[in-house]
């Protein structure tokens, strides 16, 4: 067997047998020794069961590696953890994977079947077989996870975060005090003060009065909410309207002059991006560089009726040419003909897609189509798929962005963290408040210039 050959073991719940044979396959492909833990049907069984097999499988070293598949992946990862010399991680993405291994040199990794395709687990088992715990840092910081065992030490609180102590010479961040202070702002935003459980005691510091604290989240990844896919909180009204507003233009035959044009009128006054048919997204991208306003394109627009696979491949050209955004029409079809893993699948493909190019996934569902009950499906299964936002409309159907809709689709995804982006008819300041005031964070309009235009003017007349 050579280096680059391993000892795999590998389970997985029902929901997980799936996937697991199409990962067992690859891995066989791939020339690894497979060993498969169960289960092996899509008949109901617990999960520990399997996550305790596959981790003895490591710990007792019949197995080089594990791979855990259940619903979530987090079940599996807690109980692989109790088996002694087992490091178990949950990974859904590719940087998690990379630095599961890199950082933390897990052996035993967890995947969850509702959240994350076949192409995007096959893409992160790859990964993290091929990833190696190799800096002395870090393989320090590994050896200490052995003393750590135990209860905690007196004066301890029992619900905390723990924080590494600074060194200035590791993984340093280099972030001036108003790039910190915008973290901070952005930790506030998200999850509050934090300075208590309810009972009135002090548990660790606020994020709001303490930049130190802020320092550790970025040192553990947070720099990423100063990146531009970041969305920003509703502003005033009108004085942040432009940020609310794709600035768009999807008409077929949009020419070369107009795409500038766009473009101008998006810096002149700073809308969130431009949305642009996919053959125009390498020059958006080129006249908007440098700027805030990004670049948005459309995905098997407008009918949605393309296989998953071409959705996928659509959404990929366009964020290797500069889109940082993907508005993709769901499966309406499907969705009407209660074909929900179509759907799921066909969602999915999309966010692995964006993703892995660190773009933002928006599933329109053309709602001037669906009954209530298929608006709150297609919003479930959106949320199910992990996209960013729902959307109302394409433009090009029957009808457009309703209160009625944004209301109900913010009440299914909001819980999620997820966003809703009315578009198809707004024509007005007066529509843009009413669907910001139902739910909206995102308008997409092509009367951008009018609807901004009267709202300052209505506030320099008041």
């Amino acid at each position: 067997m050579s280096s680059s050959t391993k000892r795999i073991a590998i389970g997985a719940d029902h929901g997980g047998f799936e996937l697991k044979g199409r990962l067992i396959e690859d891995l066989r492909q791939a020339g690894h020794q497979v060993e498969d833990a169960g289960t092996f049907s899509q008949e109901a069984v617990d999960y520990p069961v399997f996550a305790r097999a596959v981790a003895e499988a490591v710990a007792s070293g019949r197995a080089d590696l594990g791979v855990m598949i259940d619903g979530a992946g987090i079940g599996s990862a807690m109980v692989a953890n109790k088996v002694a010399g087992v490091r178990a991680a949950l990974a859904y993405d590719l940087s998690s994977a990379r630095n599961s291994r890199e950082h933390n040199d897990a052996n035993v990794l967890t995947l969850g079947a509702s959240l994350i395709g076949g192409g995007l687990a096959s893409q992160i088992v790859d990964l993290w077989l091929a990833t190696e715990c190799t800096e002395p840092r870090h393989r320090k910081r590994v050896a200490m996870f052995a003393d750590t065992a135990g209860p905690p030490k007196a004066g301890s609180s029992k619900v905390g975060v723990a924080l590494d102590p600074v060194d200035p010479g590791a993984d340093a961040v280099s972030l001036s005090q108003t790039d910190i202070e915008r973290v901070v702002e952005r930790l506030v935003q998200m999850a509050g003060p934090i300075e208590s459980f309810g009972n009135g005691a002090q548990q660790g510091p606020c994020i709001g009065s303490c930049p130190d604290t802020a320092r550790h989240f970025i040192r553990l990844g947070a720099t990423g909410l100063t990146s531009v896919a970041e969305v920003d909180p509703p502003g005033r009204i009108p004085e942040d309207l432009a940020r609310y507003i794709d600035h768009t233009l999807l008409k077929p035959d949009a020419t070369e002059e107009q795409i500038r044009s766009l473009c101008a009128e998006a810096l002149e006054y700073n809308f969130r991006s431009v949305c642009v048919n996919p053959t125009w997204v390498s020059l958006s991208s080129q006249l908007l560089r440098g700027s805030e306003v990004l670049t948005c394109t459309v995905v098997g627009f407008p009918l949605g009726a393309n296989e998953p696979e071409t959705k996928a491949l659509e959404a990929r050209r366009a964020i290797r040419e500069g889109a940082r955004e993907i508005d993709m029409v769901l499966n309406v079809g499907a969705l009407k003909s209660g074909n929900d893993a179509l759907v799921l699948r066909d969602i999915r493909a999309v966010v692995e897609a964006c993703r892995d190019g660190s773009a933002v996934c928006k599933v329109i569902l053309e709602t001037a189509l669906l009954t209530d009950d298929e608006k709150r499906r297609a919003c479930e299964l959106a949320r199910k798929a992990r996209a960013n936002f729902v959307k109302t409309s394409t433009g090009f159907s029957t009808g457009g962005a309703t209160v009625g809709d944004v209301a109900l689709m913010a009440e299914v995804v909001r819980p999620a963290g997820m966003e809703v982006k009315a578009s198809g008819g707004i024509k007005s300041y007066t529509d843009a408040k009413a669907l910001i005031a139902a739910g909206a964070t995102r308008l997409g309009a092509s009367a951008s210039m009018a609807i901004v235009q009267e709202a300052v003017a209505g506030t320099v007349s008041a």
